[in-house]
């Protein structure tokens, strides 16, 4: 499945996620308050801290914000994952409903709701895939949308879903697929050929290397897209252009790495 974007960069759309106030002019997201926004506490009155009341400890209504944003985190996809896992703890220590448990019903509603979003922003954040595909969301790719239309597109013709072939594996997809439509015949007809098997076993080896390895090419996409955030917190001007173009190598990044680990998916499926 080839992944495709929408140009608007709203955030208050289907992902029902607010634009922070130093969105860039340029439509990049730049950055989130570094340290959390502070307003009265509704028990206390005292300055408080985003997410619960650093005088009193209360826990605090929760504010609609994006993953990064709940963490005070700019939009850079290089994080520190040990500062966000000490975040993460010490965030819990406050908001767990089972620390709220004798507070009133309307707290332990808001501690619930806080804690929630805290495991959610947690564990999308930590994993660099998914991180990498949620800061995409947050730029306008909409995933579900594509899955969808694929899935009745095959319902509709009674095709399986297709995926673009990346242009570097054309050649080698076409005989590929070729060796697993013969594997599984042989299969069903319970006539091995282990010299094809041989070569399967080989190709797979090879896929899952490649596969490895584009972890890298994820890494290298990550820090241009980085290198803009950097600039436009710098005072530094965006292009729109060159936003898209960063964009669109982390999209390009992701799409050939699903399309190998389907690919991977099928050879496995005819080696069991």
């Amino acid at each position: 499945m080839v992944l495709t974007t929408s140009v608007p960069l709203c955030l208050c759309g289907e992902n029902k996620m607010p634009q922070t106030e130093q969105q860039h002019a340029a439509g990049i997201l730049v950055t989130s308050p570094s340290k959390p926004t502070k307003v009265n506490c509704w028990s206390c009155g005292a300055m408080r801290a985003a997410h619960f009341c650093q005088q009193c400890g209360k826990v605090q209504p929760p504010a609609p914000a994006d993953y990064f944003t709940f963490f005070g985190l700019p939009y850079r996809l290089n994080l520190d994952t040990a500062t966000l896992e000490r975040e993460f703890y010490n965030l819990s220590r406050h908001l767990h409903p089972d620390i709220n448990a004798i507070s009133s019903a309307q707290e332990q509603e808001w501690s619930l709701e806080q804690s929630s979003q805290l495991n959610d922003a947690y564990r999308t954040l930590k994993d660099p895939i998914t991180r990498t595909e949620y800061l995409l969301r947050l730029q306008g790719v909409r995933w579900e949308e594509q899955s969808k239309t694929a899935t009745e597109e095959a319902r509709r013709t009674g095709a399986a879903k297709k995926q673009a072939v990346p242009p570097d594996l054309l050649e080698q997809v076409f005989e590929l697929n070729m060796q697993l439509e013969e594997a599984r015949m042989n299969k069903k007809l319970g006539e091995p050929d282990r010299t094809l098997e041989r070569e399967l076993r080989d190709t797979k080896k090879h896929l899952e290397a490649k596969y490895d390895g584009m972890i890298q090419e994820l890494y290298a996409a990550w820090n241009e897209w980085d290198a803009l955030v950097d600039r436009a917190q710098d005072g530094g001007n965006v292009l729109e252009d060159d936003r898209l173009a960063a964009r669109d190598k982390l999209l390009d990044v992701l799409n050939r790495r699903k399309y190998l680990q389907n690919l991977l998916q099928d050879v496995e499926g005819v080696l069991e």
